[in-house]
């Protein structure tokens, strides 16, 4: 069974997540970020969410964690928690 890693950001506004991921790809620390302006428990863990199997997060980011690029910070995710930027951090097929 195919397996990611991932670390995400979650914010309430779709405003929001975009300018922290401008913050990120100038340079920010995406866990640095992470603790301080996400609303997930994760966030104490520079948003660490360890790692999972398909179908174990909500169909939104789950697609996004088992189809972009490692390393890569994607968003804004829309999901029904709010917008998140993702990084998958490592994935085994």
């Amino acid at each position: 069974m195919t397996q990611a890693s991932a670390r995400h950001i979650l914010v309430d506004s779709e405003e929001q997540c975009l300018k922290l991921k401008a913050d990120i790809e100038g340079g920010a620390d995406f866990a640095a970020v992470a603790r301080e302006h996400s609303s997930c428990p994760s966030s104490r863990d520079g948003g660490n969410l360890g790692t999972f199997g398909r179908g174990q997060m909500v169909r939104e980011f789950d697609e996004v964690v088992f189809s972009a690029p490692v390393g890569v910070v994607q968003g804004p995710v829309r999901t029904q928690f709010g917008y998140h930027l993702v990084e998958v951090t490592d994935r085994q097929d």
